[in-house]
């Protein structure tokens, strides 16, 4: 199997009999070939915690498993689509950006907070981010989702990055991440934006921003 970027809008999946994808619900353009798509209702490889996490982010429906023989065409609202490849090492993406992903890699919802502890949990309530993240672990390939593009920034030992919660994709890598203030608390009130807030990733590894704070 692979992704392939047919643009920066689209990619073009190949499934071979013995595999699978998973994908967003309503990701599907177009296939060709004998292949079928089918609610993941255990919540893909994460089981019920994964469905739960989904559930807390505000994402309804289930994943979609795709099986079969062919090629399928993948997008989602015209946003912009990054293709990543996985060698053996873990992605953390923002659970609404994630499009697809080969069924080869290892799916678990991880809740922020365990690395942000209370201003993790803040995160979701002031930004309108969800509290989950997907890690996916393992050899094969992720798509996910940005508006307006998506830029790698590397994050170095001792040069930590800082990114607004609404703009940031994904990250992977040796990284932890916390979220902080820029400003006092009675200040930020009402606010979500990077000005209030920030997302410091420190360690080693690099993190995915989007060019736009829209939300997905």
């Amino acid at each position: 199997m692979g992704f392939r970027e047919v643009n920066h809008k689209m990619i073009e999946a190949t499934v071979v009999p013995g595999a699978r994808l998973y994908s967003q619900r309503g990701a599907m353009l177009a296939y060709r070939g004998e292949v079928s798509f089918t609610p993941d209702i255990g919540g893909g490889q994460g089981g019920v915690m994964s469905m739960i996490g989904r559930r807390v982010a505000n994402e309804a429906a289930p994943l979609m498993t795709v099986e079969g023989s062919g090629t399928v065409l993948f997008g989602h609202g015209g946003h912009h689509v990054q293709v990543v490849e996985l060698s053996g090492d873990t992605l953390y993406v923002e659970s609404d950006r994630l499009l697809c992903f080969e069924g080869s890699l290892r799916q678990q919802t991880v809740f922020l907070g365990s690395q942000g502890g209370v201003m993790g949990m803040v995160r979701g309530q002031v930004s309108g981010q969800g509290l989950f993240t997907t890690a996916l672990t393992g050899h094969g390939a992720v798509a996910v989702m940005a508006h307006g593009g998506v830029v790698e920034v590397e994050i170095a030992p001792g040069r930590p990055v800082h990114v607004d919660p609404q703009a940031y994709v994904a990250h992977h890598g040796d990284v932890r991440n916390k979220l902080t203030t820029a400003i006092g608390w009675r200040e930020m009130v009402g606010r979500g934006s990077g000005e209030a807030f920030q997302l410091e990733l420190s360690g080693s590894g690099a993190v995915l921003v989007q060019a736009s704070e829209e939300k997905l």
